[in-house]
């Protein structure tokens, strides 16, 4: 469960559940005859299922009655039960997959920006060169009795409609409410859905996607095996009378092979529900699949890619452990798969599909629970790429074979950072809260070459992409703020360093940075903002959003240069009355690039700057506070 207190980041490595990496025993693509993933084929079979799953459910409740932990691990789970995106509109939002938009806190909607900030929703209208704020509405119903039991975390926008999810310990489910935007940029409320679910709060990921008119969204629920119709997914409108619709038929209820036993630890249901936004009134349709706490969720152009893994607790350590499993469900109607995994992957970053090649790329830790909640904060032990043949999905019987693993040099340290740049992965690890680091960036050749080392002057708290090219940001000696570009040819290496004195990051959401390339540069030239804070302690603040300024940078023939910040104005900061969604999960500062225009959203500031003569000065402010 979520709090404003960040507890799950002070209990550290041991109170994390760590899971170990999962021996799998390895059986030939012969032995898995089945046509890929197939669900249940009538209720009666998967009732019969669920009173076996409850049958050990209660069983090991029994076990673990006395306990401290174990009633702690129960309650936790049961409370955790491209432009072609935003239209025509410029995307404004750092993607990990071009055409597969994020839900975040700030999108382009042709002549407005519609921010999404502690319970409400605002548009500010900046076309025709203007900057002014223009309307602003709840983020929940009218009339809704408690918005403040809600975390009202991402908003999408297709066409004129705005998306607004969150999660709600009072309806106990993801919460979807629909607004119109008109084309003079007004709100106006359309509907409310409630999703059954559990909370899908990750510190980094985003639980919804969007592609074309089709929303994704990503929820665990907590497997009630003793009332399993009352665990479904189900869809609700608002309201008492409103109808419950139950989205999970016992065939897309999913099961890889070996759990279909019986005989292992299956608390979790992990459920992808996808909505056609184009239909008059909400359609949606989800598939559950069943596996532990531990997840990772990743959305290509398509595929959605579900991990579930081995937990391991500090209460169970002897306990037989859940074959890893990884699911594949095809976007575009063909059967999902799934195939055994060892080990974890640490976020959504740890993946990357090659549609071409016919292969899903995953990076996998010894130790991890994947990213739910602050998990992907923690991770250890030993590495591995494996290269997964998207053929090789079937019905979860065989285990990826050793031959598909590729050993790689274990960092040190249990921060973890990793992304897929172009032809390389880039990886390395550190020890959280060390403002003295410098680190290893382990590059590695998706070719299948040796893999290579690359020293930095600074620790890594971020990866991302400058065109072909990489960036490793963190902190270094001294408390400045490195920023490292990395060229990744033939060789990867360090181009140049830029250090930013006396400053941390402001926040560690992937959106926070953004890199616009110069046109016809390929970028080796272009501009890249990131909020900042003069906060040297890393005490969890990042998570929220604890930028004071965004800073921005040139890169100019694969050289940095700092250009200048674009500050908030604190002092200015007055009550807004807040009554839902009052903590920042999400952070609340973007850079924000529009044609040859420059923003920085700040809290409820947006600032305009212009870049000239190597500089950037602030042309003119606005606030839209409540």
């Amino acid at each position: 469960m979520r709090n404003g207190t960040l507890k799950m980041l002070a209990i550290g490595l041991a109170a994390m559940g760590m899971s170990a990496c999962t021996p799998v025993v390895e059986n030939s693509a012969a032995d898995s005859s089945g046509p890929g993933l197939v669900g249940f084929a009538s209720k009666d079979d998967l009732d019969r299922f669920a009173g076996k799953m409850a049958k050990r459910q209660r069983a090991r409740a029994a076990m673990y009655e006395s306990s401290v932990a174990a009633p702690m691990a129960m309650e936790a789970a049961a409370d955790s039960a491209d432009a072609s995106a935003e239209g025509e509109s410029e995307s404004i939002t750092n993607t990990q997959e071009a055409g597969v938009d994020e839900g975040g806190i700030v999108k382009n909607a042709g002549d407005y920006l519609v921010v999404l900030r502690r319970g409400r929703l605002f548009t500010v209208r900046h076309g025709d060169d203007a900057l002014a704020p223009v309307d602003t509405i709840d983020a929940f119903p009218p009339g809704k009795p408690n918005p403040g039991d809600t975390w009202y975390d991402e908003m999408l926008v297709s066409g004129d409609q705005v998306i607004v999810i969150g999660y709600s310990y009072g309806e106990f489910g993801t919460e979807l409410n629909r607004f119109d935007l008109s084309g003079s940029g007004e709100l106006t409320y359309r509907d409310t859905h409630y999703l059954r679910s559990g909370d899908y709060y990750s510190s980094s990921n985003y639980a919804s996607r969007l592609i074309g008119d089709e929303l994704i969204l990503y929820a665990p629920v907590y497997a009630r095996w003793d009332d399993l119709d009352a665990t479904m997914p189900a869809l609700r409108g608002f309201g008492e009378r409103a109808e419950t619709k139950t989205l999970v038929r016992p065939e897309d209820f999913l099961i890889a092979e070996p759990y279909r036993t019986g005989e292992f630890e299956l608390d979790m249901l992990h459920v992808v529900t996808r909505c056609d936004l184009s239909a008059p009134e909400l359609d949606c349709s989800a598939r559950a699949i069943a596996g532990t706490w531990s997840r990772a969720f990743y959305v290509s152009r398509g595929a959605v890619y579900v991990w579930t893994g081995s937990a391991q607790t500090s209460w169970d350590d002897d306990a037989e452990r859940t074959p890893g499993q990884l699911y594949r469900i095809p976007l575009d109607g063909a059967q999902p798969g799934a195939v055994q995994v060892a080990g974890s992957p640490i976020d959504q970053f740890s993946f990357a599909e090659n549609a071409e090649d016919g292969v899903l790329r995953v990076l996998l830790r010894e130790l991890g629970n994947g990213e739910g909640m602050w998990a992907s904060e923690f991770s250890g032990g030993d590495v591995a790429l494996a290269n997964v043949p998207l053929a090789g999905f079937d019905n979860g019987a065989a285990a990826l074979p050793q031959s598909d693993y590729r050993p790689l040099p274990a960092p040190e340290g249990w921060r973890f950072h990793n992304r897929f740049v172009g032809d390389y992965l880039l990886y390395a690890a550190g020890d959280y809260g060390s403002e003295d680091a410098t680190a290893t960036v382990y590059a590695v050749p998706l070719d299948g070459s040796a893999v290579q080392e690359v020293s930095l002057r600074h620790g890594i708290t971020r990866f991302d992409r400058l065109g072909d090219d990489g960036v490793a940001i963190g902190p270094s000696r001294g408390g400045a703020l490195g920023f490292s570009s990395l060229s990744l040819g033939s060789r990867a290496r360090v181009e140049d360093t830029y250090m930013l004195p006396a400053a941390n990051e402001g926040e560690t959401r992937s959106q926070a940075f953004f890199f616009r390339p110069d046109s016809g540069s390929d970028g080796l030239s272009g501009t890249l903002g990131l909020p900042v804070t003069r906060r040297l302690a890393r005490d969890g603040a990042e998570f929220l959003g604890s930028g004071s300024s965004i800073a921005f940078l040139r890169r100019d023939a694969r050289r940095l240069s700092p250009v200048g910040e674009l500050v908030a104005r604190t002092q200015d900061a007055s009550d807004d009355n807040c009554v839902a969604s009052c903590v920042d999960w999400y952070g609340n500062a973007r850079p924000i690039f529009m044609g040859e225009r420059i923003f920085a959203l700040m809290g409820y500031e947006m600032v305009e700057g212009r870049l000239a003569g190597g500089s950037i000065r602030e042309t003119r402010r606005i606030s839209f506070a409540p």
